[in-house]
């Protein structure tokens, strides 16, 4: 999951992997209110990367979660809240389960093949 969101933040920030870009996503981030646009949208797609590969690894797992979970929330927000609960309607699904990963990984521990667990980095 750490790696397919980090992609997914790619896409945002450098328009790898067939994404937009900071122009267009920036563009789609006026349209919903968010601005600056091209800032926030840079933000957004460097904070996904960094947490995706964060959490990809298992290290810094807290803050690895809350650049998963924050950017869900807003996405929630802005975007698919207005289409319901199914994600194939558009709606707030997949966003929780990301956000369900992330916070349970993180409350359970990281497992002991983790770079917190090799490091003896604790939380808490």
């Amino acid at each position: 999951m750490g790696l397919y969101y980090a992609a997914h933040g790619t896409r945002k920030a450098f328009g790898w992997f067939g994404g937009n870009g900071p122009a267009a996503t920036g563009a789609f981030f006026e349209k919903i209110g968010i601005k600056p646009v091209k800032t926030m949208a840079l933000f957004a797609g460097i904070g996904e990367f960094i947490g995706g590969i964060l959490f990809a690894l298992g290290l810094l797992t807290p803050l690895a979660a809350v650049l998963i979970i924050v950017p869900m929330i807003v996405a929630i927000k802005t975007v698919t809240r207005k289409n319901g609960m199914f994600s194939d309607d558009g709606g707030i699904e997949y966003n929780l389960v990301l956000m369900a990963i992330a916070l349970g990984i993180t409350l359970s521990g990281p497992g002991s093949l983790s770079l917190d667990v090799l490091f003896n980095i604790k939380f808490g």
